[in-house]
């Protein structure tokens, strides 16, 4: 047990989950009477992904690659959690009241873009893992989306979860993120 409190301060866990707490209760608390703007259930989604994602990387990058321990299973299982975290808040801000956005569409963009956290912290660096989700969302949101498959790929994030390529794209986003990110880990 020592060694998942000490990987979880060293992955500054308890920064990321003190994050998305404040970006739930803000939510909940700034929440008016009616449906809100899908664009911002998928805005809280990627908040929380991208606090979450400063925990990809560890103080020291060559402690990390010669560590005695096997990494691949703590680093997809510290991706999917992030995942599962930053979608479970939002889940639960609309279980206190708030009508933000379907349950399917959340688990699905938590999923996506969490894998794109992964990935971008296998490209970038723990440090800049949150640009890839935040970029994705801000070119879904500023761009039109265009009508056909392109548009179903391009523009997942806000599109309905019932439309089969924008979950195949959120699922191979995942998929992708956490397997490279597990097998390589951050870049330097």
């Amino acid at each position: 047990m020592r060694w998942l409190i000490l990987y979880a301060r060293s992955r500054q866990v308890p920064t990321s989950a003190a994050a998305v707490a404040l970006v739930a209760l803000a939510v909940w608390a700034l929440n008016g009477p009616g449906p809100v703007d899908l664009g911002i259930a998928v805005l809280v989604l990627t908040a929380n992904v991208a606090a979450a994602s400063v925990g990809l990387g560890g103080q020291d990058a060559a402690l990390d690659r010669t560590a005695a321990i096997r990494w691949m299973p703590r680093r997809a299982a510290h991706v999917l959690l992030a995942g599962a975290v930053a979608g479970a808040a939002l889940l639960a801000v609309q279980a206190a009241g708030a009508k933000l956005a379907p349950a399917a569409l959340v688990v699905r963009d938590s999923a996506g873009l969490v894998g794109l956290a992964a990935l971008g912290a296998v490209l970038c660096g723990a440090q800049f893992a949150w640009t890839l989700p935040i970029g994705w969302l801000a070119f879904s949101l500023l761009v039109p989306v265009p009508p056909g498959i392109a548009g179903e790929v391009g523009g997942w994030v806000i599109i309905s979860p019932a439309t089969t390529a924008a979950t195949a794209t959120a699922w191979a986003l995942l998929a992708t993120g956490t397997v490279l990110y597990a097998t390589a880990g951050p870049r330097r």
